[in-house]
């Protein structure tokens, strides 16, 4: 794939038309159609690569950007296993180091997009924490919006959810609103992993990191899908794969781990959620909204199809399923479309480098 260098464009026609012009009309007018056909036909006269990338060319722009990613995704993965521990992945004390170790790789992921522009040359046209997704400019509809969209897709497991617990809508919402609730959520180190701090330094590093790092080089779509295979890859380790099973106590869910799924269910499973938190962060141009889907799908877990097929009330249970994902494919576009948040910052950067024409902009 040709990468996108930045630097300005020449004007069509090349050194030709460039001639025609300085000849003036009475040229054109001797040439008659020829003219015309010149200026139209003639290739534009290629920018050198150094100039467009600061002196780098675009081949080592894209090296220096795979590797930049790979760095970070091998970086958050090996801060998770640098402590040697008999304890299993769940005991408070193995997630309060991992805690640690997460969050100085993420605080230090930044300092890696630096390190990159300053190598390949290319300026983002915005600051940094703006490429980031860390704006104020449309955050509201960012942080709704998207969460609205994926609990529309999660229809059928939210009416599974719903039919299986015994708690109405009235009770659910005193435990929600309880201050009591999130007190005993914020002392819960599980909770706060998998609610907080995951999604939070996921999306950080693979998502606001990578993003802009390899849009340059692949352009955004094919950004969309190959940042989520450094995703996948740190998803990857077999302790973190398992199947969930609902359990309702008390009218609070919770969860519990039963038969793990193959590696390469979980990779794929992954890469796809990992695909669409970016599509949501190029298209909103922020950081909350995938943070927060990720958060929501910490929470659902995987859709119980299989119990879903089992059910008491399988015929609307199935149908709130096709329901959702119906409505989902129906929204996608509307609910993400780029006027509702501002300018994006990675389509500023793409017309930074000369690509003004990125299909997810519009």
């Amino acid at each position: 794939m040709t990468p996108r260098v930045s630097g300005r464009r020449r004007p069509r026609g090349g050194w030709v038309a460039s001639l025609l012009r300085a000849a003036g009309p009475g040229a054109m007018a001797a040439l008659g159609g020829d003219g015309l056909r010149l200026l139209s036909v003639s290739r534009p006269e290629r920018q050198p690569e150094s100039t467009a990338l600061g002196g780098s060319g675009p081949g080592l722009c894209c090296w220096v950007s795979v590797f930049s990613c790979l760095s970070l995704a091998c970086s958050y993965v090996g801060s998770l296993y640098v402590w040697k521990s008999e304890l299993p992945r769940d005991h408070p004390a193995v997630i309060k180091r991992r805690f640690t170790s997460v969050l100085v790789v993420s605080s230090l992921s930044p300092l890696c997009v630096l390190l990159w522009r300053e190598l390949t040359g290319i300026q983002p046209g915005t600051s940094l924490f703006t490429l980031m997704g860390f704006r104020l400019e449309g955050i509201f509809p960012a942080a709704l919006l998207p969460l609205l969209l994926t609990m529309i897709l999660f229809l059928g497991p939210l009416m599974q959810l719903s039919m299986d617990c015994p708690c109405d809508l009235a009770d659910g919402l005193k435990v929600v609103l309880a201050p009591r609730s999130w007190a005993r959520c914020l002392t819960d180190m599980r909770w706060l992993r998998n609610q907080v701090i995951a999604p939070l330094t996921e999306e950080l590093v693979f998502r606001a990191c990578m993003l802009p790092m390899l849009a340059p080089c692949t352009g955004l779509g094919p950004a969309v899908f190959t940042c989520p295979l450094f995703f996948g890859v740190a998803s990857f380790p077999p302790e973190q794969c398992g199947e969930h099973l609902l359990v309702c106590r008390k009218g609070i869910q919770v969860w519990s781990l039963a038969a793990s799924p193959s590696p390469a269910f979980q990779f794929s499973y992954t890469a796809v959620f990992g695909a669409y938190t970016a599509f949501l962060f190029i298209r909103t141009g922020h950081l909350i909204g995938p943070v927060l889907c990720h958060s929501f799908c910490n929470y659902m877990g995987f859709p119980a199809v299989c119990a879903a097929l089992e059910h008491p009330q399988r015929r609307p249970l199935l149908a709130g399923y096709a329901l959702g994902v119906g409505l989902f494919l129906l929204l996608l576009q509307p609910l993400t479309d780029p006027k509702l948040y501002g300018s994006l910052p990675l389509c500023v950067l793409l017309e930074q480098a000369g690509d003004s024409e990125a299909p997810l902009c519009s």
